[in-house]
């Protein structure tokens, strides 16, 4: 975070970063810039990576889906649905008001996309899962685009959409953090359950989990993180896919260890994919979804090609 800092338009050392934190000058610039605006957009980075991962390890484990991920389950569509919505009937509503709208997006998309995955003969499975999520989620997109144009939003949204930290002040910050480090918690509270869940739903009640709780508690979790990230920054894709399964690599099946490794992990990628953006071609900045896309999106096909064949 320190690196993340120092790099930018304006090269700066470590030493002034480390001044401008723990002794900052307003007088002087290069503290200004610091403070003002590379701190808020590389802690909002670490924040936000660290929520989309837990998000995609919780919804993982509970669903027992290894492509289950925020953005891919319709999650990110339905909050950035109600992000359009609330720019064109209430430009100015308060930033915390529209975390609660985001998180109500989420879990409305995630409802309609659990009902349509049910519906029909058989059992809910991962292939169900992901078809119903696509589905919504392009179905969601596709309203978001029609109000965007529609109420001329297209160059407000067009931020949401890419994704990105740049804008991200530090009155966000205050609200952000609490937020996420809150159900980060919460969610390392739900560890063993999860884990348990993640061999099965029989062999989890046989050990004493209460199965139908901890999926509502997981995904509520999940769906609070993502709407927060979603509300601050964007419907930032694929970081909720990736990162579970890097910290599964590193750490095996034990979400007790997966969820704190995710959240790390996370936090790193988004400040990497951060630092990456408004570094390759200064002053210009990439979008930070497209960084993370390239990742992700290899990471995926993968992903996808290894379920088929079943390994």
């Amino acid at each position: 975070m320190f690196l993340a800092v120092s790099f930018g338009a304006k090269e700066l050392t470590l030493g002034t970063v480390w001044t401008a934190v723990f002794r900052y000058d307003a007088s002087l610039t290069t503290h200004q810039i610091i403070h003002g605006l590379r701190l808020p957009r590389v802690l909002a980075a670490a924040l936000v990576g660290a929520a989309f991962a837990v998000a995609g390890a919780l919804m993982q484990g509970v669903t027992r889906n290894p492509l289950a991920d925020p953005g891919i389950l319709g999650v990110n569509a339905g909050a950035m649905l109600i992000v359009a919505v609330s720019f064109a009937f209430y430009p100015n509503l308060p930033y915390s008001a529209l975390i609660v709208l985001a998180f109500s997006g989420a879990v409305l998309s995630t409802i309609v996309i659990f009902l349509l995955a049910s519906n029909g003969p058989g059992m809910l499975t991962p292939m169900r899962l992901t078809v119903a999520g696509a589905v919504v989620a392009a179905l969601l997109h596709s309203l978001t685009t029609g109000i965007a144009i529609y109420f001329d939003l297209s160059q407000d949204l067009a931020y949401w959409y890419a994704g990105g930290v740049a804008g991200v002040k530090w009155f966000q910050i205050k609200l952000l953090a609490p937020v996420i480090l809150v159900t980060i918690i919460w969610a390392l509270a739900l560890g063993r359950p999860v884990s348990l869940m993640a061999l099965g739903d029989e062999v989890a009640a046989n050990l004493g989990v209460k199965t139908k709780r901890i999926r509502l508690l997981a995904m509520a979790a999940a769906l609070l993180l993502a709407g927060t990230a979603v509300s601050a920054v964007g419907p930032i894709g694929f970081i909720g896919l990736v990162i579970p399964h890097i910290a599964r690599k590193l750490v095996g099946t034990d979400y007790r260890f997966i969820i704190p490794i995710s959240a790390l992990l996370g936090a790193v990628l988004l400040v990497i994919a951060d630092l990456a953006a408004r570094t390759i071609d200064p002053p210009k900045e990439l979008a930070i979804g497209v960084m993370v896309a390239l990742v992700g999106v290899p990471f995926f096909l993968y992903l996808a090609r290894s379920q088929r064949r079943g390994t």
